[in-house]
């Protein structure tokens, strides 16, 4: 038996596909920037990576201000309590049919290992691609600021190790939203707003 609950308010699923979409975008043209293929050529890549990045600068104001004024910031507070219980179940549980040892509400959305990865991301990786990035498009500047003694190799190898590091965390992303009761519960959720818990 499933029960339709309304998780994610028009802005929430607003945020998370526009966001979903710039980071791609990013990760498409950052690609071609580094040299791994060809598509719009090096100049329009930078300059298009340049205006996503910063459009992605003004969404994520946006989110912050929101989260803060509607008291969704709650949501991302770690906690550990059934971490080991889920990390169980994406481990070998879910093979074995194994019930999901947490369920979402309006309250609490994201699962304890979703809380932990959300602060990761938030605390390590976004802050490398956003320094070594602005590090990156400042590059000419750097003498003036007295960056002589960092090297512009140290800078695009962190840029591209925290690019990296967004894929696989896409990947992931993209393999657990296909582990609700139905393999498309999920997205429709991010869509609709309503998901169907067992």
């Amino acid at each position: 038996m499933t029960q339709r609950v309304y998780l994610f308010k028009g802005f929430e699923r607003f945020w998370h596909w526009t966001q979903a979409a710039l980071i791609l975008f990013m990760l498409l043209t950052g690609f071609e920037i580094h040299g791994t293929y060809a598509n719009f050529g090096f100049e329009r890549a930078v300059n298009f990576h340049t205006v996503a990045a910063w459009s992605l600068v003004g969404l994520w104001v946006f989110a912050i201000f929101w989260h803060v004024t509607t008291g969704e910031w709650r949501q991302y507070i770690p906690t550990t309590d059934k971490v080991l219980a889920i990390m169980h179940y994406y481990g070998s549980g879910i093979f074995k049919h194994e019930p999901h040892p947490f369920k979402p509400t309006s309250q609490q959305k994201h699962n304890p290992l979703q809380r932990l990865t959300y602060l990761a991301i938030l605390t390590l990786l976004n802050p490398l691609l956003w320094v070594s990035g602005w590090l990156y498009l400042f590059y000419a500047d750097w003498a003036a600021w007295g960056l002589t003694a960092l090297q512009l190799q140290w800078v695009a190898t962190a840029h591209t190790i925290g690019a990296f590091l967004m894929l696989a965390f896409l990947i992931s992303h993209l393999y657990l939203i296909t582990t609700g009761h139905k393999i498309t519960s999920q997205v429709k959720a991010m869509v609709t707003g309503w998901e169907e818990i067992e």
